[in-house]
């Protein structure tokens, strides 16, 4: 399958991004969240590790990248740097612990592949973040370097689309059953929850939202008080507003990002999910600068509200990731 969207022009400039580690600690905090709550399924940390050929380079990369960043390591059995860098990445991907996933692929089995991203030489290696590939370095470069790649790497991915990575199962057990499943422990928040859910009941937003926030600010990726806090503020900037006019605005203003915003609310309050991701997306295009950040940020915001596993939340992070790049 040929790689998508494999442009290099307009990629994130990987050295120009800041505070990596304060990303690493967001990232390894969500993942540690999701496991406690029974989120998404673990996986042994020798799926960490995987190798891709042209067949399965659709299933193992593109649709993965929308969930955490794949690195590509481009080798081949005869290239002796590669012997030297192959092992490494292989040790990072497992110390990493799923912020992300290491796809090998041998040159010689994969050409189409290789003349598909350019590569002159090898050792390349590349990712690909939400469907775009981005170049990271050529040749047997140091671990010091490759280290802070790769954490400039997760940060783009945690902050740009969301990607918090893949659960992994330090112990290697079946996530969905035997001793694992038995060892979750009752969460310590169902009081704070049940205040949340009776707020909302009795149309006390400001109350749900605070109930919530009390929640996180113990356990900042607490999956339910998230999901709750999205929802709950949602409901509150509808709440006061006037459809008939929102929308106005919206149609008289497509450059106007404030009414827009609000237009893409109305919409997921109103069941059309895809018309707000798109809205977004399209503001996201036409804009820059504070403009574009606020409509990003929304729409990342309303993606919480649906469900990052929802497959039009990972159709329009892929369609964010175009706009951007």
């Amino acid at each position: 399958m040929q790689p998508r969207n494999m442009s290099m022009s307009g990629v994130v400039d990987l050295a120009a991004v800041k505070a990596a580690g304060e990303a690493k600690a967001k990232a390894e905090q969500t993942r540690a969240a999701a496991a406690r709550q029974g989120g998404p399924a673990a996986v042994p940390p020798s799926a960490l590790v995987i190798d891709v050929d042209e067949a399965g380079f659709e299933r193992d990369v593109l649709q993965r990248s929308a969930e955490v960043p794949v690195v590509l390591d481009f080798w081949a059995e005869w290239c002796e740097p590669c012997k030297q860098l192959s092992p490494l990445l292989d040790r990072l991907a497992v110390e990493y612990n799923g912020r992300f996933l290491l796809a090998k692929i041998d040159v010689d089995a994969n050409q189409m592949l290789m003349q598909q991203f350019g590569i002159q030489g090898i050792p390349a290696v590349f990712a690909v973040v939400a469907g775009q590939a981005l170049p990271l370095f050529q040749g047997a470069v140091p671990e010091a370097q490759i280290r802070e790649t790769l954490d400039q790497l997760i940060q783009v991915g945690e902050e740009r689309f969301g990607l918090t990575g893949i659960v992994v199962d330090a112990h290697g057990e079946d996530p969905e059953g035997g001793a694992a499943a038995a060892a979750q422990p009752a969460g310590p928040y169902d009081a704070l929850l049940e205040s949340a859910m009776s707020a909302l009941d009795a149309g006390d937003l400001a109350g749900a939202v605070q109930a919530y926030k009390n929640v996180l600010a113990d356990d900042p990726a607490h999956p339910e008080a998230k999901l709750g806090l999205a929802q709950a503020e949602l409901l509150a900037r509808v709440q006061d507003l006037d459809p008939a006019a929102v929308r106005k605005a919206a149609a008289d203003g497509p450059a106007d990002v404030t009414a827009q915003i609000a237009a893409a609310d109305l919409d997921l309050v109103g069941g059309h999910v895809q018309d707000a991701f798109g809205r977004l997306v399209e503001t996201v295009r036409r804009t820059v600068g504070e403009d574009r950040d606020a409509a990003r940020l929304r729409l990342l915001e309303l993606f919480e509200v649906i469900g990052v596993d929802d497959p039009r939340v990972t159709a329009a992070r892929q369609a964010l990731a175009r706009v951007l790049f």
